[in-house]
């Protein structure tokens, strides 16, 4: 070939364009609820043809181009797809509405804000209240009053067909069968979601579902309905019951009211735990013991007891005692408890119950014994020990782990009980139960790095539980361990649910209410009376091999998303599909925990406070109450003083310490005084450093993994006093300096930093005359306390008044001296003196 023929076919080549990218046949999906600024975000691009692109465009809504990005990760086919990509725009951070726009090709819009799953979990509690057994509050109407008669009862001295009150509680499913399993399960996630975010819920309905405040968050009003009825499923000591009404439910599609198709009128059959294989009909389950669900109602119990002690003191010693009888129930024979089933051969298989046994030791208050008294300090350790065993027993839920599983088979699908014990433990034990969570991501992360979707959750029946059970643990590790190793794995999890997914769509019924979500779901509420059943996060996606050997399932209309159907699983938004397209209350529950969870990844601040840099300097100005705090690291001289004019004035103050004033042994009396005498007690770093420069303030002189690993250490020297991070969430930065990225950090850690109120010169009296000018006497201090309260509009309303635990030798003008005399005019003046959680306390 000669030179000249070369050279034309290489130019003609390069002018040769690139293929159009066929709009009929690619999409770009994304998660339909939003997205946070400084979360990970990332849209999948998913087409029919070969193509991916080499960059994409993030369109604002006055139609300009605001982002454009190379950051396409490209892999190979998927479901229906031939050709996939990940589309990663976390580093665009601005708040807006948007979309992303490839040739002629649009995403649907694209939310940024730091609210968009704001109010998300009370949402979903909706379906929660519409499942309700005994009075509706949606219908305003009773059903199931009549329940039920025993079976099975003989070990009990129960004669079948013996009537106990067992209404209430939770419908299930759509059908109106209730499983005591997964009732304890979904009352500990409500119970837990409010203990860990209590910000994310607020107060709209009376006890009984109706609209109308009551003084208690609505989660806990919904935790509560499911608390009383277990324990009418756990009567009395030896008598527990895992199950009321059974398949025959399934004999048609009906609105709730009362049945009658189990041969004694409107009772259904309550079956009682004898730890025995069960038959009805012609189908025997596995059952071999009392322990998986009876462990499940310990948990549920002594959880509530501890939630409910401030709100209603008789009904939490009951739940006390009734956790302990529910406990010494899972003893009688160890095994796992299955469901019964009549007519059909679906029954929820659980296979493990060792799970269960850890979360109810790491929560369970046990008597003491006579060596409990002689030590008292070992009790806890002991129950504790005992949890750990049961957790090295199976340390990986073992569907992690695989590709398939039978009908519940390892539930819950996540293990609380390794969060739950890692919060209370320390050193080794907290390190392998942190590396137990790692080694099971680990393992579904293996599979779903293979493809754009991130998608490593096998398709089996329920599998949107399983999805958010795994984001749950995602979530749990990296609040553990402060790594963010898995944060785009966890961040996929969650957009799967609400339309990253192959077929585009929510799987949470009008979640979000301009999105494409379930209208046709397996539900006689929406079925029969076009009730919105809404919240409610449906089973999700199966194998379609799955899909084609359930029984009774036939499509009532043409299947909309046609076109995204594949060998490898299916979704119908179609009432015909039970398996894909039903709603639970179990996988609802978990789902109201995660949308708190990730709600509450944001720390907005309420308008109602001061704040600079991430940090809260001052509560609401509208208030007459003030936080006394003091710091510590060297110097405790003032702790004695201090104490006394607490105790005198009778009121609470707040203690920041660091990690050295905490571990030092002379403190030790005093801080567990200041303990036992009710007052905040927090972090203020381990060591003291200086986090970043003193004239350079966004110069920061630490790094990530220093920050974090001191503050860690900070806490770790507070859990010798019994004080646990979850209980102590404020921290004040050592020197009282920080920056923003200080702020995110510790919002990372589920922490909140605070700050004093600038304006008086309180935080000065840690100065000595040789300071110079810097040096402020305590009667200069405490007027310009006095004179700030007197001059200005607000006085000291929301006030964080800082003053030190222990001075410098060098000073001998003691402004602790001074604080009887500071407390009395506080007083007088009408202000109240609270702790720090108190001042700063708020409803969303």
């Amino acid at each position: 070939m000669n030179k000249f023929l070369l050279l034309l076919i290489l130019t003609l080549t390069s002018f040769t364009p690139k293929p159009t990218i066929d709009s009929t046949n690619s999409w770009v999906r994304i998660n339909l609820l939003g997205y946070q600024p400084k979360s990970v975000k990332v849209a999948i691009w998913a087409s029919k043809t070969n193509q991916v692109p080499d960059k994409f465009d993030l369109i604002d809504q006055s139609g300009k181009v605001v982002y454009t990005s190379s950051n396409v990760k490209s892999f190979g086919a998927y479901g229906p797809f031939t050709a996939t990509a990940r589309l990663n725009f976390s580093d665009f951070k601005t708040p807006g509405k948007y979309f992303i726009r490839i040739a002629e090709i649009k995403s649907p819009e694209i939310i940024i804000d730091d609210e968009v799953y704001r109010h998300a979990a009370d949402f979903a509690l909706r379906y929660m209240r519409q499942q309700r057994s005994g009075f509706n509050p949606y219908l305003q109407d009773s059903c199931h009053t009549h329940d039920g008669f025993v079976l099975y009862g003989a070990k009990a001295g129960i004669k079948d067909s013996t009537h106990f009150d067992a209404s209430g509680g939770w419908h299930d499913a759509s059908d109106y069968l209730q499983y005591s399993t997964t009732s304890a399960n979904t009352t500990y996630h409500l119970l837990m979601a409010y203990r860990d975010f209590p910000q994310a819920f607020t107060d709209s309905k009376k006890a009984n579902g109706l609209d109308g405040k009551n003084g208690i968050a609505d989660v806990l009003d919904e935790a509560k309905w499911g608390l009383d009825w277990l324990l009418k499923m756990h009567p009395k000591d030896n008598v527990m019951f895992n199950q009321l009404a059974d398949d025959r439910d399934h004999i048609s599609m009906r609105i709730p009211k009362e049945d009658s198709q189990y041969g004694k009128g409107f009772e259904r059959p309550l079956y009682y735990i004898d730890g025995e294989p069960q038959q009805r009909g012609k189908f025997m389950n596995n059952t071999k013991g009392t322990s998986s669900t009876a462990a499940k109602f310990a948990s549920a119990f002594a959880l509530g007891s501890q939630s409910f002690i401030g709100i209603d003191i008789n009904f939490s010693e009951k739940l006390f005692d009734k956790s302990r009888t529910a406990y010494n129930y899972a003893l009688i024979k160890k095994g796992v408890t299955q469901t019964v089933s009549v007519k059909s051969p679906y029954i929820y298989a659980e296979d493990n119950w060792v799970d269960d046994m850890e979360l109810a030791l790491a929560n369970v208050e046990f008597p003491p014994t006579i060596n409990d008294l002689i030590n008292p300090s070992k009790k806890k350790d002991n129950e504790l020990d005992s949890a750990f065993y049961y957790a090295k027993l199976e340390p990986v839920t073992p569907w992690l782990t695989k590709d398939t599983a039978n009908h519940y088979q390892y539930y819950p699908f996540v293990n609380i009980g390794h969060y739950e014990l890692a919060k209370k433990s320390s050193g080794k034990t907290k390190a392998q139960l942190i590396e137990f969570y790692k080694k099971g991501i680990e393992q579904v992360w293996a599979r779903a790095q293979k493809n754009a979707f991130y998608r490593g959750i096998p398709f089996i029946w329920c599998s949107n539980n399983l999805t958010v059970a795994f984001a749950q643990q995602c979530f749990w590790y990296k609040t553990l361990s402060c790594e963010d190793t898995f944060s785009e794995l966890e961040q996929a999890n969650f957009d799967w649910l609400f339309g990253c997914n192959p077929w585009g769509t929510s799987m949470v019924y009008g979640l979000p209410i301009w999105g494409d979500t379930p209208v046709d779901p397996h539900s006689a509420f929406t079925h029969l009376k076009q009730y919105p059943i809404d919240g409610g996060l449906v089973d999700g996606p199966v194998y379609t091999s799955i899909y084609k050997n359930l029984i009774g399932i036939q499509l009532t209309k043409p299947d909309a998303y046609a076109e995204f159907q594949s060998d490898l699983a299916v979704y119908h938004d179609d009432y015909g599909d039970y398996s894909t397209n039903e709603p639970t209350m179990d996988g609802t529950a978990s789902l109201i925990y995660l949308l708190a969870a990730f709600d509450s990844r944001v720390k907005t601040l309420p308008k109602e406070f001061q704040a600079e840099l991430g940090a809260i300097t001052r509560g609401n100005k509208t208030e007459k109450k003030i936080a006394l705090v003091f710091t510590g690291d060297e110097f405790a001289d003032g702790g004695n003083n201090i104490n006394k004019a607490l105790v005198d004035e009778d009121v609470k103050a707040s203690f920041f310490l660091t990690g050295r004033f905490y571990g030092k042994l002379k403190n030790a009396k005093l801080i567990q005084t200041l303990k036992t005498n009710g007052n905040y007690l927090g972090a203020h770093s381990n060591t003291h450093l200086l986090y970043n420069d003193w004239n350079k303030r966004d110069s920061l002189l630490v790094s990530e993994l220093q920050f974090k690993s001191d503050l860690i250490a900070n806490y770790g020297a507070m859990e010798r006093f019994e004080i646990k991070m979850d209980s102590a969430k404020y921290f004040l930065p050592p020197y009282e300096w920080y920056n923003q990225q200080i702020a995110d950090w510790t919002s990372q850690m589920d922490l909140q930093l605070i700050n004093f109120t600038s304006g008086t010169r309180s935080n000065a009296d840690y100065t000595y005359p040789e300071l110079g000018k810097s040096y402020r006497s305590s009667e200069e201090i405490y007027k310009s306390i006095i004179d700030y309260d007197k001059s200005k509009p607000n006085g000291l309303n929301g006030f964080i008044l800082l003053l030190h635990i222990g001075t410098d030798p060098r000073r001998k003008d003691k402004f602790y001296e001074k604080l009887p005399e500071l407390i009395k005019y506080l007083k007088k003046e009408g202000y109240e003196l609270v702790k720090i959680n108190e001042l700063l306390k708020t409803e969303r």
